[in-house]
């Protein structure tokens, strides 16, 4: 909802989608967010993360790094 709502806030709703989902894999690592069209993981993700996050990787196209999941090799 956080998103739903930053996005709504900034004009941007029509232009980025919001889907919520089930498990996308790395549950235990949740709330996780996954940014298309990048396929960029952010893992760990709290309401204050959401901001951020439109700000950086939505508006200005640069990753949140300290939010990426890393996934295991």
């Amino acid at each position: 909802m956080a998103f739903t709502a930053e996005l709504e806030k900034r004009g941007l709703a029509g232009q980025i989608g919001v889907t919520e989902t089930g498990c996308m894999g790395p549950c235990d690592q949740g709330p996780i967010v996954l940014v298309y069209p990048e396929q960029t993981w952010y893992a760990g993700v709290s309401v204050a993360d959401v901001k951020e996050i439109c700000d950086s990787h939505m508006v200005s196209g640069q990753p949140v790094e300290r939010l990426i999941y890393k996934w295991p090799e």
